[in-house]
Formats: C-alpha cells, structure tokens, sequence
C-alpha cells in the first residue's frame, strides 16, 4: 500500500487530544487509512504526518470526517538514513 505525507496547516496553535486522536484512527479505520505518526512545527501551527493509503483520495475522506485540514499531500517512496541508504517502502 502507498505511503503519503501530509501537511496540515491550523489557523490556531494545534493541540493533541487523546480522545481527538482516538476519534481519528477510528475513521481512518473506516476508511482504510493508517496514520503512522506526525511531527508539529515549532510555532505549533502545522503537523506533518505519514500515512499509509490506498490513494489520496482515502487521506482527504478521512481528513474531511475527522475535521482535519489537508492541504498538501504527497506520495513518497522511500527514506534516506544519515548514512545514505534509501529504504523504499
């Protein structure tokens, strides 16, 4: 299945709410999505998170019942350690 990262951009400071986050995986669930994990900007105003999904499409159905901003989403293929090996996905 393809991998995705998505950015997020908040009018106002994010903040992580267990039970948000639980509100969220239930509906990626339904909608055969896995969210990975995200990291939040210094400013708190944008995460950027991977998921892995079947297509685009599924990350921004599920972002739209969650509520969630999508605002870019990019496929990715792999990873580059500090050592420069490439790890695809």
């Amino acid at each position: 299945m393809p991998f995705f990262m998505i950015e997020r951009r908040y009018a106002e400071e994010f903040e992580a709410n267990a039970d948000e986050a639980d509100q969220v995986r239930r509906i990626n669930d339904e909608e055969g999505v896995r969210w990975l994990y995200s990291f939040l900007s210094a400013d708190k105003r944008k995460t950027y998170c991977l998921y892995e999904a079947p297509s685009p499409d599924a990350v921004r159905r599920a972002a739209a019942r969650a509520g969630l901003p999508v605002d870019v989403v990019t496929e990715v293929a792999g990873q580059v350690t500090p050592d420069g090996t490439l790890v695809a996905f």
